[in-house]
This record gives C-alpha cells, structure tokens and sequence, in this order.
C-alpha cells in the first residue's frame, strides 16, 4: 500500500465573489515540490494556462498506461524506444444524467528498438496487459479504450 498526496490552494485575492465574477486559477503541488496551475476549463471560465482537472484526469489515464506498459515491456525483454499518445477525453452526461468523462480514448504509438519488440499479436495483449494492471484505470468508472497504432 501507499499513499499519494497533493495540495490545492485558492485564493480569492480581493477579486469578486460572484457567479461568474470569481478566479478559478488555483495551484496543485505535490510531494516532490512540482507546482502546476491548475483551473477550470476556458468553457467553464477558466484560464487557458491552468491544467484543468479533466485534461489531468487524461493525463493520468494516459501516463499510467505508459508506465505500466514500460514496466512489462522489460520484464519481456523488448525496448522501447519512444512512446507517444494523443489521449482524448469525452465530457458528456453519463447513464444518470450528469455531466463526467464517460470514456477516454488512447492513442499510444510506440517505437520498439529494431529486433526488440513484439510481434503484433504480442503487442495486443501488452497493451491489454497494460491496461487490466493500471491502477488510475482501475480506480475509475470512466471508459478506456485503446486504439494502437
């Protein structure tokens, strides 16, 4: 077991207290002394600097299935040389009416070092593996799908 801490702090700063009159930019720091802008989305009136908690909740989507990803693509024996995803999340209204990420979707391109990566079939099944071992995919009912390329 562990434990994973963040802080967030607001401050209102003498700026109007009103239904659309308030600052949404907030900071996010973590145990490791990393300091992010965080806000709500521009159609939420937020700032366009600040990460917004939806694009954070991608992100960790998308980072954890790199991550576990890498952790069993050396346990086989295969290198990686470079992965990128252009993950997209979907905020819609879910099954009761209210407004979620309903689904995510993956879009992990990996380049394999030549004679060291898996054969297609293989590789359908890291990225399964990958995905049935995350644990931010596990911890949430947001729908992830993974479209490799």
């Amino acid at each position: 077991m562990s434990e994973h801490r963040a802080s967030i702090h607001w401050l209102r700063n003498d700026q109007p207290f009103g239904n659309e009159g308030y600052p949404r930019d907030h900071e996010w720091a973590f145990d490791g002394g990393q300091r992010i802008t965080g806000s709500a989305a521009p159609e939420y009136l937020g700032s366009p600097q600040g990460v917004d908690p939806e694009e954070a909740l991608v992100a960790a989507l998308s980072s954890c299935h790199m991550l576990t990803l890498l952790a069993i693509a050396v346990k086989k024996g295969w290198v990686v040389d470079d992965y990128h995803d252009e993950a997209v999340g979907t905020l819609e209204k879910n099954g009761e009416g209210r407004l979620a990420v309903t689904r995510v979707v993956l879009r992990p391109r990996i380049v394999f070092a030549a004679g060291k990566g898996p054969d297609a079939e293989a590789l359908t099944k890291l990225h399964e593996s990958a995905h049935r071992n995350c644990f931010i995919a596990n911890s949430v009912k947001t729908g992830v799908t993974v479209e490799a390329r």
